[in-house]
């Protein structure tokens, strides 16, 4: 999966996915702590970060420029994440979700604003995609469904 319109296509499908994973969950009911300390509204606001965060990565991609600013460094995953799902722990659950709507179609516009040929086996806008978008929805929707099917929801 390399081209601009699979990965275009796997990110929508992806998030359709994961979407459907959490449609439905009463409000009070996405502030549940059931994953490693982490509830719906964490996963989701981590999500949210990393996308709001990649939208610019894209921007500077689409402009010729490097993806990451200078001095800015990624490689600390779990203190990023840290520091996304801390940025929304004050917002209700459904403001979450709504921001992250939001803060998608704007990932994704970015995505498709980056041109065709920046797309490719190893390039940075394949790990953004995947690392940010549909490798991330796949990663957090099974212990999702699995707490869901567990508490019967």
């Amino acid at each position: 999966m390399t081209d601009k319109q699979t990965v275009l296509g796997e990110i929508d499908a992806e998030y359709a996915k994961f979407q459907d994973t959490i449609n439905g969950l009463e409000r009070d009911k996405l502030d549940v702590i059931f994953y490693d300390g982490w509830s719906v509204k964490d996963i989701v606001a981590h999500m949210l970060g990393w996308e709001r965060e990649m939208t610019e990565a894209l921007r500077r991609i689409a402009r010729g420029e490097r993806p990451t600013p200078e001095g800015v460094d990624y490689s600390n995953g779990d203190e990023w994440n840290s520091k996304f799902a801390a940025r929304m722990r004050g917002q209700l659950p459904t403001t979450v979700l709504a921001e992250w709507g939001q803060v998608h179609g704007g990932f994704r516009k970015a995505m498709v604003d980056v041109p065709d040929d920046r797309f490719g086996e190893g390039k940075s806008v394949n790990r953004i995609a995947e690392a940010t978008a549909y490798g991330h929805y796949k990663e957090h929707a099974p212990a999702i469904k699995e707490w869901r099917q567990r508490e019967g929801l």
